[in-house]
């Protein structure tokens, strides 16, 4: 065992005073499998993020959540045209769901509207985002409250005029969330009285914040709007209850559904029962392919790389016969020669994929300035990958020269040099 750890401690000083005597050599050798390594782990640390920030966009609904509407989140096999004429659903449905469904721990009605514009005194907000909801929202996506109360029931059943705001809306408007309660700000032409500011979230990527969204009883936003405005996207979110099989859960609203709308057996849904479960599955499909895609764009940097290291080494290998002619004169064993170019390939390999991974590094701290609060990751796991792809593609560049240098005759060898 001692022999062995000697000779890779021999083979090893023998590769970095190669590497060192050769610096010009050993710089234009790195260059490839730094671009190499630092694309690739480029494309898995910017997908990861991507993932990360849209899962943690949804991360506050539980993947069981329900949401009915005459969309579809994924493909479908009904033709566009045909759903395209599929009617909205409605808040007599969101009812019917409530008083006949079983193991519904909560259902919300929602309204997607256009922005509007919020006014308190001489300050003005645009384009602040409108959450159209019932009073069970709160239930379904565990709104956090900093300051007041969400609207009860009696407010979300009579459309009162009240309103829950974010908290960079109740500091632009009113200095503080504090301050914000019990004022009187303008929407829509109307009075609304904040009863609640929301907790500070941060924005995201997709600008999906609450910070500056003001959520209102759906009633109200419905007597502005009607209920056959098609521009309104009117949809029915539901959350089971904990331990309920989902897959009977979904057959048995569909059936409901479908006896409500009075549907013959023969014809079609003429509504969507869309699961977050599946969209978050859509995602992981499509980051899982964005990888794909990414790391073989990257492995042809990589391959280029690999190439240079492997011609670099033979050059090394003919540099150098005549000291390994000397070297095995003088007793050295083949697997002496053999491992002091492997580690040699796959040293210079692995600084290359550490310089990679410095820049990488470097990089993302810099995107993560530019873009705000959406944090690009570079993951351990991430930094473990280009390590090990950096090792393996030294030990595959190397593996050739460092055979042909291995069963070189050391007569040959030294004459060769001379």
């Amino acid at each position: 065992m001692l022999i062995y750890l000697r000779v890779l401690k021999e083979s090893f000083n023998f590769a970095i005073n190669a590497l060192k005597n050769n610096k010009l050599r050993t710089f234009l050798s790195l260059v490839g499998v730094t671009i190499g390594i630092f694309s690739i782990i480029a494309v898995l640390a910017a997908v990861d993020s991507l993932k990360k920030e849209i899962e943690g966009s949804i991360s506050s609904l539980d993947n069981s959540t329900i949401i009915v509407m005459r969309f579809s989140f994924g493909p479908t096999e009904i033709p566009r045209w045909k759903w395209q004429q599929f009617p909205d659903v409605t808040y007599d449905e969101y009812q019917y769901i409530k008083r006949n469904v079983p193991n519904v721990e909560a259902a919300s009605f929602a309204l997607n509207v256009p922005s509007e514009t919020i006014k308190y005194e001489d300050k003005t907000i645009s384009n602040a985002e409108i959450g159209a909801i019932t009073h069970e929202y709160y239930d379904i996506e565990a709104l956090q409250i900093a300051e007041g109360r969400f609207f009860n029931e009696s407010e979300s059943i009579s459309g009162s005029n009240v309103l829950v705001i974010g908290d960079q809306i109740a500091q632009t408007l009113f200095g503080s969330a504090q301050a914000a309660i019990g004022k009187k700000a303008r929407i829509y032409g109307q009075k609304f009285t904040v009863i609640g500011v929301l907790k500070k979230e941060g924005s995201g990527l997709f600008g999906n914040s609450k910070d500056e969204a003001m959520l209102l009883p759906v009633n109200v936003v419905r007597k502005i709007y009607g209920d056959n405005n098609r521009s309104t996207f009117p949809q029915i979110i539901v959350k089971p209850e904990k331990d309920v099989d989902n897959a009977e859960f979904i057959a048995l609203l569909k059936q409901k559904l479908r006896l409500s709308r009075g549907l013959k057996p023969d014809e079609v849904d003429t509504f969507f029962v869309n699961q977050l479960q599946g969209f978050a599955d859509f995602i992981d499909d499509i980051t899982g392919q964005m990888n794909i895609i990414g790391l073989v764009i990257s492995g042809f940097s990589l391959l280029v790389g690999g190439f240079g290291i492997a011609n670099i080494m033979f050059v090394s290998v003919k540099e150098r016969t005549n000291l390994i002619g000397i070297q095995k004169s003088l007793g050295a064993k083949n697997k002496f020669i053999l491992l002091q170019f492997l580690f040699e390939a796959v040293i210079l390999a692995v600084i290359g994929g550490l310089i990679g991974l410095v820049l990488v590094f470097f990089v993302s701290l810099l995107a993560s300035q530019f873009t705000g609060d959406f944090e690009f990751v570079l993951s351990l796991k991430n930094m473990f990958i280009g390590t090990a792809i950096s090792a393996v593609i030294g030990l595959i560049s190397g593996i050739l020269p460092a055979i042909s240098a291995s069963k070189l005759d050391p007569v040959e060898a030294i004459r060769t040099g001379m």
